[in-house]
């Protein structure tokens, strides 16, 4: 049998899945002026439609896992979004997968599944800064730039990557650091690990931390995380929340503590309360970068320290750790590691 050229040179497009589960990306708003009240209203296929260059970069099916503002997300949906991404990419006919995502809680889940999936296949985790009705809508590149990057060979075994605003994040350094501007995600210290730009992938770094495969953690057979809480430590607090917390049955506690992870003298009283309940307690810190350094009395005092985690990612290591282990050592090693 005669094949032509063309036929013999043209390369397999990739299979990408796109995962939908709402946010300001599927949002629309009253006017073209409106960047804010808005609601989630479209699904994956509009999206995809609103897009139709995405087409000539790889062949994209859609499934809805649900359609909701980020921060309406519960770790059943966290739950959902990793078994169906680990079951989705064990298919040697998907190549990649991307999940659009509501910013507000966007770092939380691309670092549960930077911990949790199974793959070396590329998972990119994309959002919008405004809605997809505004006339400076930034939904639609950002998700070409995502299908982009997860049919890029170079994205294969990198861990789950984030991408807004033509920058590619790792998911365990990125963090959202504005409220409203389109530049509003930012890997403080360690910096980006790529750009896209002109329809081209610059890769400057890789992220060093375990991730994906490496990890200890499989969720295909849980059906419930954890009970964690963070609670905000400040000056003249009190002791009431962490007594709420263990009597609420909480099995960890992140402290968003001020500066390298200090305790105030009643978070003092809350570590010791919850020592005393066997209720794991983690300090972490509310300035939003920087390491919190291990302390030669964290292990008489119980403590565990975030390392570069901030309370929301520790809050997500914690609650999987606990999944595995009660033991102290064992966990700091996972907050050391990942």
């Amino acid at each position: 049998m005669l094949y032509s050229q063309t036929a013999m040179t043209q390369p397999k497009m990739p299979h990408i899945v796109l995962l939908g589960t709402g946010g300001t990306i599927a949002s629309t708003a009253s006017g073209s002026t409106a960047v804010t009240d808005y609601e989630v209203t479209e699904g994956v296929e509009s999206l995809l439609k609103a897009v139709p260059e995405i087409a000539k970069l790889a062949k994209v099916s859609g499934e809805q896992l649900f359609n909701v503002e980020s921060y309406a997300i519960t770790n059943k949906m966290l739950l959902k979004m990793a078994k169906r991404v680990n079951t989705l990419l064990a298919d040697p006919n998907v190549d990649g997968i991307v999940i659009t995502h509501g910013t507000d809680t966007l770092e939380e889940s691309a670092y549960f599944l930077n911990l949790t999936v199974k793959s070396h296949k590329p998972v990119v985790v994309v959002g919008a800064m405004r809605p997809g009705s505004a006339i400076s809508a930034d939904g639609p590149l950002n998700l070409y730039h995502a299908v982009l990057l997860a049919s890029h060979p170079e994205a294969s075994g990198q861990g789950v990557l984030v991408v807004l605003n033509d920058r590619i994040h790792a998911a365990r350094f990125v963090s959202k650091a504005n409220t409203t501007q389109v530049d509003a995600f930012r890997s403080y210290d360690q910096g980006c690990v790529g750009y896209i730009n002109d329809q081209r992938v610059h890769w400057f770094q890789t992220a060093t931390r375990l991730h994906t495969m490496q990890t200890d953690f499989d969720v295909s057979g849980a059906k419930a995380l954890p009970h964690v809480d963070i609670i905000y430590d400040h000056q003249s607090a009190g002791l009431h929340l962490y007594e709420a917390s263990v009597a609420a049955g909480a099995q960890g506690i992140v402290l968003a503590a001020s500066g390298n992870g200090s305790l105030s003298p009643q978070a003092q009283k809350g570590a010791r309360l919850a020592a005393q309940h066997k209720v794991m307690f983690v300090r972490s810190s509310r300035v939003g970068s920087g390491l919190v350094s291990a302390s030669a009395s964290d292990a008489r005092r119980h403590l565990i320290s975030a390392d570069s985690l901030n309370p929301q990612k520790a809050r997500i290591l914690l609650m999987l750790a606990l999944g595995i282990t009660t033991d102290r050592k064992t966990i700091q090693s996972y907050f050391d590691r990942y």
